[in-house]
């Protein structure tokens, strides 16, 4: 039941962030009860499915996953200076790296999650990714500091299904 509720709720929020205006004047009362019959469709389809769990409705990492958009942009904001401060000097001192990150989320989502975050810092790309980490190309030797890969693998394991990895 839970998990119902909080789909219903997920998809309201989403449905009125995405539609747009809030009134009732005009055109918009017949948007509004097709965007009710949308949600209702979809809720009841999910429950005819079997289909509404943790997995399909995943609420646990919600708080996570915001706290790690945040810290996410915040790597993306810095690694764009990085970059910036690369290429904008006199001679383009580079030196292009291959490197082999190691990879121990707990899931495939938690995987998937580290390889689009590197890909999305500026300055690193997810070249291959393998069964035990990813081949990763980083655009200079300062940007392949194992810690800072430890620390968003860390953090997209979290962020990918709300729960702390344990340490014991």
């Amino acid at each position: 039941m839970f998990y119902g509720i909080s789909l219903t709720a997920i998809l309201v929020a989403l449905w009125l962030t995405l539609s747009g205006p809030f009134t009732l004047s005009g055109d918009y009362p017949i948007v509004m009860g097709l965007g009710v019959i949308s949600i209702i469709a979809t809720v009841y389809l999910t429950y005819r499915m079997r289909i509404v769990d943790r997995e399909t409705v995943p609420v646990a990492p919600a708080v996570p996953l915001f706290a790690y958009w945040g810290w996410l942009g915040g790597e993306i904001v810095k690694a764009n200076l990085a970059v910036l401060r690369l290429v904008m000097k006199p001679e383009i001192e580079v030196e292009p790296r291959l490197i082999r990150v190691p990879s121990d989320q707990r899931s495939e989502l938690g995987r998937c999650v580290f390889a689009n975050s590197i890909t999305l810092t500026p300055g690193t790309v997810t070249v291959d990714v393998e069964d035990d980490g990813f081949l990763v190309h980083a655009l200079d030797n300062s940007f392949t500091d194992p810690a800072g890969f430890a620390e968003m693998g860390a953090r997209s394991d979290t962020a990918s299904d709300g729960r702390k990895k344990r340490t014991d």
